[in-house]
């Protein structure tokens, strides 16, 4: 069983929101300015800059400054450990749809 961690938590809590989703698929096409970011997103630079932070506590994203303009690019995270436990939780799922279909073939036909 995978056992969650505040790496996980961050991780999903992260992912949790629209903004930042699409904040990260933005940035597999092409890194982008915070200002960027805000733009694409019709965001103040405040707003885009506390997503900005969250996933890069969660280490999705990584930022470098440059003068004045901050970059973002995808972060090393490959969540590996998030896509083990959905993983463990579809099998679960799985096998529990399972057992009930198998219920259902068994009791066809009887009065309940």
């Amino acid at each position: 069983m995978v056992q969650c961690s505040s790496g996980l938590d961050a991780a999903f809590a992260a992912l949790s929101d629209a903004t930042r989703r699409g904040i990260l698929e933005r940035l597999g096409r092409q890194d982008a300015s915070i200002s960027e970011l805000a733009e694409a997103f019709s965001m103040t630079l405040t707003g885009i800059k506390k997503h900005v932070r969250i996933l890069e506590q969660a280490g999705l994203l990584t930022t470098e400054k440059t003068g004045r303009v901050r970059t973002c690019r995808l972060g090393p995270r490959r969540l590996e450990a998030e896509t083990a436990w959905l993983h463990q939780y579809r099998r679960m799922v799985e096998e529990r749809l399972d057992r009930l279909g198998e219920f259902l073939e068994k009791t066809k036909g009887e009065p309940w």
